[in-house]
């Protein structure tokens, strides 16, 4: 029995499938710039380090800082001016109260001419109309209010991606240099994330059945890994074969390469 056991673990050997394929980074991103300017940063010294919260590439941002300290300006003059608006319209609807309630009084006095009580209408509609027409400025101011909020988000919006920070990723290519006047969709960056580390096999058709569930050993040691994803269209440059990842720790160097055996359990 044991000897059939030992025919059986070699030739689970015998047929193991091997791969070769490098430790890559979880991710490499292409950072493209979303706005236009001219860069007045960009530390070369940064490749191949672990980026911090402070910026790495900086472009030129000064007009933006400035037009939003006058926009919020703008927003607190605008607030002020509805507040008092506001007061008199309270004003005004109290005043209204006293002028609409004398007018009924007079329109019923006979001993008054139509021409006093088409004086108190008149004077009543007047203030109506005031009241009116401040409430409508109040509504105007409201709504450049909104529009002046929408300015306010496209300034900070532009400021924070004229600022740009990848906290935790490696830098691992800079495109650009201080004095690059660079537009939308401009390439800026490459950063890596290292926090993981994958590797990308391709699988023949017969090897995707239960691919998952294969042992992963790597450059002969058996691993607790397994594969992280199977992608089962074939690929464009490896024909007829199938891509795989397998997701491991970050390894001290990158881009080493191993070999991969897929093992029946």
């Amino acid at each position: 029995m044991k000897f059939f056991i030992i025919i059986l673990l070699m030739l689970n050997t015998l047929f193991a499938k091997v791969y070769y394929a490098k430790v890559e980074p979880f991710e490499l991103r292409i950072i493209s710039s979303n706005v236009s300017g001219l860069i007045i940063q960009a530390n070369e010294d940064l490749i191949g380090k672990v980026l911090s919260s402070k910026p790495y590439i900086k472009i030129d941002s000064i007009v933006d800082t400035k037009e939003l300290k006058y926009i919020k300006n703008k927003l607190n003059y605008i607030q002020e001016t509805i507040n008092v608006n506001e007061r008199i319209l309270e004003n005004l609807e109290k005043d209204l109260k006293r002028k609409r309630e004398n007018y009924k009084k007079v329109q019923s006095l006979k001993f008054k001419s139509s021409v006093e009580k088409d004086r108190e209408f008149s004077d009543l509609i007047s203030n109506e109309n005031l009241y009116l027409n401040i409430k409508k400025e109040i509504n105007n101011l409201k709504i450049q209010i909104t529009d002046t909020k929408l300015r306010e988000a496209q300034l900070t919006r532009s400021i924070s991606d004229k600022n740009l920070i990848a906290e935790g990723f490696v830098l691992y290519e800079m495109l650009v240099k201080p004095g690059h006047v660079v537009g939308i969709s401009t390439t800026l960056a490459k950063v890596a994330d290292i926090s993981k580390a994958k590797i990308t096999i391709f699988l023949d058709e017969q090897d995707l059945i239960n691919a998952s569930k294969k042992i992963v050993y790597i450059d002969g040691k058996k691993t607790s890994y397994k594969i992280s994803r199977v992608l089962n269209i074939a690929d464009s440059k490896n024909i007829s074969k199938y891509m795989a990842q397998i997701i491991i720790k970050s390894p001290k160097v990158f881009s080493k390469l191993i070999k991969v055996e897929l093992k029946n359990e």
